[in-house]
C-alpha cells in the first residue's frame, strides 16, 4: 500500500537529476525547431557541470541530440558528459509541465522508496489539438501524438531505475507542474483559473481539490490567486509570476511597462495577497520584484500570443542558478546583476550564477529525493 501523505520539496532543494525534453517535429513550427533544439541542448549542457541530465527525446531523434548535445558540451566546457539521452515518445519541452511531479513520502518507514505523482497532462486543458493561428504554422499533434504527451510522464517513471524504481502515484486532479509553487514548509502558491479551471477539473469542487493537494504535495496552507482564464495557454502558470527563492522569501515578475492591463492586474492581485496574508509557518513574505524584459525582443518568435517573458522561472541545480536571457539588454542585464556578489548572496545563498538562452525558459524539470 503507498504512503498516505507525501512531501513536494522545495524547487531550491537538491536533486538526483534534471530531466528535459527535445522537441520533436511535431511540436514546434519548422522556422523554430533548430534554435529550440539547440537552446534545449546547451541548457543541458550548463546543468551537466552541477548535476546528472536526463534528455528524453523521440528514439528517431536521438542520433540529432546525440549530436547537438555533444557540440555544445565541447563549446561550453568539454569535460566528460553528464547526460544521458533516453529514446521515449515525446514531444513538447515543456518537461515541468508534462513530467512527473517528484515527491517524497512523509512516513519514516517509506523515506528510503521513491514516488512520482502523476497528473494527467491534457495540452494545458485542451484534450483535443490546440488551435493556434499565426503566420509560424504551428503544427496539429494527431491523436498518437496527444497520446504520448499524456502518457510522458508515467513513462518517465517507469523509465527510471536509478538510483532506485519509482513508485507511481495517480492523482485525481488534471494539472501541470508549472501551477505548482511550493516552500517545502506547508506552503502552496497556485492560481485558480489553472487549476480550479473547468478545462482540467470540471467534476472536482475547490474542496475537493484542496483535500488532493494536501495529501499529494504535503502542504497545510494554500494560497490562492485568481489569475485569469485564457490570458495565455496555461491559464496563467504560477510559476511565470512568482517563484519561492527560499521559505518566507519569493520573488515577483513585474510586467513591462507595454504589458496589458490584463498581465498588470495578475500582478496586483498577487502582490496585494502576498502582503495580506502569511505562510504555512505564520512568516510574513519578502516580496523581492524582478522587471520583466520588453516583450517585443520576442516578437520573432511568437506573434499572436504573449511570450514567457520573466526571469523568475528560473531553474535550481544543485550550487547552481540558471536563468533565461531574452535579447532586452537592459532588462537581462539587470536580472543578471541581482545574481552576482552581494546579491547573490542576499538572493540565492550557497548558489553560483548561470545564464542561459531564453524563450524555452520553461524546459524545466523535476525535484526529486535529496542526495
Amino acid at each position: 500500500m503507498p504512503p498516505q501523505r507525501f512531501l513536494y520539496p522545495g524547487h531550491f532543494s537538491r536533486h538526483i537529476a534534471t530531466v528535459l525534453g527535445f522537441p520533436s517535429r511535431a511540436s514546434l513550427p519548422t522556422r523554430l525547431l533548430e534554435s529550440a533544439r539547440s537552446d534545449i541542448a546547451s541548457l543541458a549542457a550548463a546543468i551537466s557541470e552541477f548535476e546528472p541530465v536526463r534528455l528524453y527525446a523521440q528514439p528517431k531523434d536521438v542520433d540529432t541530440a546525440q549530436c547537438i548535445v555533444g557540440q555544445m558540451v565541447q563549446e561550453s566546457h568539454g569535460g566528460n558528459r553528464n547526460i544521458n539521452i533516453i529514446p521515449l515518445a515525446t514531444h513538447h519541452l515543456w518537461v515541468r509541465d508534462t513530467g512527473p511531479v517528484y515527491v517524497r513520502a512523509m512516513d519514516p518507514a517509506d523515506r528510503g522508496s521513491r514516488f512520482a505523482i502523476d497528473f494527467g497532462f491534457r495540452e494545458w486543458g485542451h484534450k483535443n489539438e490546440i488551435p493556434v493561428e499565426d503566420e509560424l504554422e504551428w503544427p496539429s499533434l494527431d491523436h498518437t501524438e496527444l497520446q504520448d504527451n499524456h502518457n510522458f510522464a508515467r513513462n518517465v517513471i517507469e523509465s527510471d531505475q536509478t538510483p532506485s524504481p519509482v513508485t507511481r502515484i495517480p492523482s485525481k486532479l488534471c494539472l501541470e507542474g508549472g501551477a505548482l509553487a511550493v516552500d517545502g514548509e506547508g506552503t502552496l502558491l497556485a492560481t485558480e483559473s489553472s487549476i480550479l479551471n473547468p478545462n482540467r477539473n470540471p467534476n472536482l469542487s475547490r474542496g475537493e481539490v484542496e483535500t488532493e493537494l494536501r495529501h499529494k504535495l504535503g502542504v497545510d496552507k494554500i494560497i490562492w490567486f485568481p489569475g485569469k482564464d485564457g490570458l495565455d495557454v496555461t491559464d496563467v502558470h504560477v510559476d511565470a509570476e512568482v517563484n519561492f527563492i527560499r521559505p518566507g522569501v519569493v520573488v515577483l515578475s513585474r510586467p513591462h511597462p507595454t504589458a496589458s492591463k490584463e498581465w498588470w492586474q495578475v500582478h496586483d492581485e498577487i502582490l496585494a495577497i502576498l502582503q495580506q496574508t502569511t505562510d504555512a509557518k505564520g512568516r510574513e513574505f519578502e516580496i523581492h520584484a524582478v522587471d520583466e524584459p520588453d516583450p517585443s525582443c520576442l516578437d520573432s518568435f511568437m506573434s499572436n500570443e504573449r511570450p514567457a517573458t520573466n526571469y523568475v522561472n528560473f531553474y535550481f541545480v544543485n550550487g547552481g542558478v540558471i536563468l533565461p536571457y531574452f535579447g532586452d539588454e537592459v532588462a537581462d542585464n539587470k536580472a543578471q546583476e541581482n545574481c552576482h556578489g552581494e546579491e547573490l548572496q542576499v538572493y540565492y545563498p550557497g548558489y553560483e550564477n548561470l545564464a542561459n538562452t531564453g524563450w524555452n525558459d520553461k524546459a524545466r524539470s523535476y525535484n526529486c529525493a535529496a542526495i
